[in-house]
């Protein structure tokens, strides 16, 4: 699903760190080593069809890689 977030991301927290990420070995991969961590926040989204909505959104951040892999947890 496409979508694009038109405001900050608050209440932003670290949901798993390190060996405790499932994907780490997938991430570690693709983008480089780093000290991955998945995290979580809310923030306002724009969906493909042009509705705006406030949403919970999940992501893997590394330091120096930045934020990675967002996805829609829920719209609420």
């Amino acid at each position: 699903m496409y979508f694009a977030i038109i405001g900050p991301l608050v209440c932003v927290e670290t949901i798993a760190a390190g060996s405790g990420i499932r994907e780490l070995r997938r991430l570690r991969k693709l983008y480089g080593p780093g000290r991955w961590r998945k995290r979580k926040g809310y923030a306002r989204i724009r969906l493909a069809d042009g509705e705006t909505a406030l949403a919970e959104l999940h992501w893997y951040e590394a330091t120096g890689i930045g934020k990675r892999e967002f996805k829609i947890k829920r719209i609420l």
